[in-house]
Formats: C-alpha cells, structure tokens, sequence
C-alpha cells in the first residue's frame, strides 16, 4: 500500500471527512482490520482565508509548498490536497516537488465523463467558479461545458461556504438557497453539478438536487484510495 500525503485543514471540517472516507474505502476493499496508510499535514485555515480574499496568492503558495514538502519528506507516495480552491498553486507545487499530486479535477471529470454528461454546472468558491485553474482544467483537458450562476448567486454560493459551511454550520435556508441557484443552472441546461468546494457536501447531498451531484471530496477520497491500493 503507498502512503497517502493529505495536506489538509481547509476547513477541517472536510479534512475529517477525507480521513474517514478513505479509511472506510480502504477497509472495503481489503477487509478486516485494514486502514489507509497516511499522513496528514493541517494548516491553520483562519491564515489561509484572510490572503485568500486578500488576494495574496504568492504567500498562499509558499505556504502550500512548505505543507507539501512536509508531507513528501516524511515519507508520503503522493499528494491529496483535501479542498478544491488551492489546487490553484498546483503546477508550482508540482514544479517543485518529487511525489505526484493527484488533482481533484481530474478526478472529478472521470465520473462526469462516465456518466455521458458533457455541460456541468460548477458550485465553489468565487476563486474556483471564476478562475481559470479549476473551470479552465474541467474546459480544456477534459472538453467540458462548464456553466457557473450568475454573480449574485455566485456571492450567496461564496458566503455560506466562508461563514457557515466552515465553520460546521448546516442551515436548511441555506439548502434552500442552493437549490434554487441549482435549478436556475439546469434551466440553463446543466445535466449535472459539481460540488466544487469540500464543504458543500456538507450541505447538498443527492437528494437535494434534481440532476446528478458530483461530492469532489468523495470522489477524490475514492481515487486516494484506488492510487494507494495500484501496484
């Protein structure tokens, strides 16, 4: 079994989710007493938003490669970033680390492939449904018609994420809230929906939404599990 590196704490309260989803895979697929063989390196989260919406993504970026190179030298196989908006500093982690890193995108894109669908709707952070790292990936790699809402719907999406999502926070207004944002998106044609940011899950699950949801953090849990598992 390889080691799993999770560079974590983004929120924490989905790095907890990361840990148990593998563990549980990992135990599904070899039974018994099985458990990932892992590590975990978690950062203090409150830093790490407050340069977010400072835009002060070069700091960001040294923070995330002194977290990775931790994770590498104590021994990890390969990189999980457990959150979705800091895969924005991957082709200068990649640059300068010796473990892969497995994207959650292209994880994602997988299963939306497998699933025959072509025009996705993207749920985040304002950084990932804006920015070209996430959005441009899901367009240009895998040929993806990825739509977004429009900017209100886009700030109510952000702002659950950062003051409630976060911080553990489950309101069934805010449910509410994206469903609507949801539907409004499969009018525009959205054939299903990524759960673009590790939280949300927290608050959407299948039942809550009229077309297919993709939970990024299950999804990349699972291809955690399928790496540290391959020969």
């Amino acid at each position: 079994m390889k080691t799993i590196g999770l560079l974590g704490g983004m929120s924490w309260e989905s790095s907890a989710v990361y840990y148990q989803l593998i563990n549980e895979g990992v135990k599904a697929r070899l039974v018994k007493t099985h458990s990932a063989q892992s590590m975990m390196y978690s950062v203090e989260f409150d830093e790490i938003a407050k340069l977010q919406h400072a835009g002060n993504w070069k700091q960001l970026t040294q923070i995330m490669l002194d977290a990775a190179k931790k994770i590498e030298n104590g021994g990890a196989d390969f990189l999980v970033i457990c959150t979705n908006t800091m895969h924005k500093m991957v082709p200068e982690m990649e640059a300068r680390l010796s473990i892969p890193i497995l994207h959650i995108a292209d994880a994602t894109a997988e299963k939306i492939l497998e699933k025959g669908i072509k025009k996705i709707a993207l749920l985040g952070t304002n950084f990932t449904m804006t920015q070209d790292f996430y959005r441009g990936r899901l367009e240009e790699m895998h040929h993806l018609e990825v739509i977004i809402p429009n900017e209100a719907d886009r700030e109510i999406v952000h702002n659950i994420i950062y003051q409630e999502l976060i911080l553990g926070t489950i309101l069934d207004d805010s449910r509410k809230k994206y469903q609507e944002i949801i539907h409004k998106l499969q009018q525009q044609g959205a054939e299903g929906v990524i759960l673009g940011c590790t939280e949300i899950p927290l608050l959407i699950q299948q039942k809550d939404s009229p077309i297919p949801i993709f939970d990024t953090t299950k999804i990349h849990a699972e291809k955690a599990v399928d790496f540290a598992l391959s020969i």
